[in-house]
């Protein structure tokens, strides 16, 4: 297999590999289950009138093999903006290339370029390949923290509490 890879900015007709990657990657973590989107929605988000994210993707040849996307996030104590990594994935075919640091390293250089603060995502605590991988590019795993998470119904218990 070649090698070589490139990155770029993810456009509106990558939307069917995007979501392929997307669908990948819920294998990989084995969260097939929670993968309840669509390229639709998908497309309207990156790119419709009021992005919510952004994308990147890794090919090689014509073909994508890897993606991050992200999204701004802020940081009060810092009083900086900063990036979320919301995803990063390279199919497993493709792994020990250099692609998922050349796909991290885009990602930071942007943080750079627009004055953020940090740049911070979360790994599942059983996935200790990336782990590792993450410390060895100088990442903190802030051991401390936990991720909270509220979903539709939820979201509608707490909408409606009372504020009067």
């Amino acid at each position: 297999m070649d090698s070589s890879f490139s990155i770029r900015p993810a456009a509106a007709a990558d939307i069917p590999a995007i979501f392929s990657l997307v669908a990948a990657l819920a294998d990989y973590e084995h969260l097939s289950h929670a993968l309840t989107g669509n390229p639709q929605a998908l497309e309207e988000h990156l790119f419709g009138d009021r992005p919510y994210a952004e994308a990147i993707l890794a090919e090689s040849g014509e073909k994508a093999i890897g993606y991050a996307l992200f999204f701004p996030n802020y940081s009060t104590f810092l009083t900086k903006p900063g990036i979320y990594l919301e995803d990063i994935f390279v199919l497993p075919a493709y792994r020990r290339r250099g692609i998922g640091k050349a796909l991290l390293g885009y990602v930071a250089g942007l943080a750079l370029q627009r004055g953020c603060g940090r740049l911070e995502w979360s790994v599942l605590d059983w996935n200790q390949s990336a782990i590792a991988f993450y410390q060895s590019l100088g990442a903190e795993v802030l051991q401390e923290w936990r991720i909270c998470r509220v979903t539709e119904a939820g979201l509608q218990a707490i909408a409606a509490v009372d504020v009067g």
